[in-house]
């Protein structure tokens, strides 16, 4: 069994341009091997490609993506009996928005034979819409978390 620590949750910087802490941990998220300086540069120039394509406001853009990529529910797999069941659960608020980055993320990388700016863009502005890859990726969590809606009792009762 796992003792409870104390972590203790640092606070995060705001981002150069925008003053906003969600664009910091944003880059954050997407920064490869320390390299922030690359990152930043990736994050502001897709938001200034959000800006030429769309016509809008890049940061509203990128909530309205964000906002629509986060999840309510998430499978957790438990072991009860010598079965794995895919228990559904509620999703933390603050897992909220690190799962909703990292499927954008994800899908930005998956994409091939554009500039990564140009990917995070597009997958930013699909998500925005309601479409793209990481709204697939959610889509399928909650169909999965309904599918296993039966098991939601065993891990009150069975734990």
């Amino acid at each position: 069994m796992r003792k409870k620590s104390n972590v203790v949750k640092r606070d995060v910087v705001s981002d150069v341009k925008h003053s906003r802490t969600d664009v910091s941990r944003f880059i954050n998220y997407l920064m490869v091997d320390g390299k922030k300086s690359i990152a930043e540069k990736v994050v502001y120039d897709a938001l200034q490609r959000i800006k030429e394509i769309t016509k809008e406001e890049p940061i509203s853009v990128f909530e309205k993506g964000i906002e629509n990529a986060t999840p309510l529910l998430e499978i957790v797999s438990k072991r009860i009996g010598g079965a794995n069941y895919q228990i559904p659960r509620e999703v933390r608020p603050e897992r909220k928005f690190f799962l909703a980055t990292h499927w954008i993320i994800n899908a930005a990388r998956g994409k091939k034979g554009k500039p990564m700016a140009d990917r995070l863009a597009d997958e930013l502005i699909a998500a925005s819409k309601n479409e793209g890859v990481a709204i697939k990726k959610k889509q399928d969590t909650h169909r999965m978390a309904e599918a296993n809606r039966a098991f939601a009792s065993l891990i009150r009762s069975g734990s």
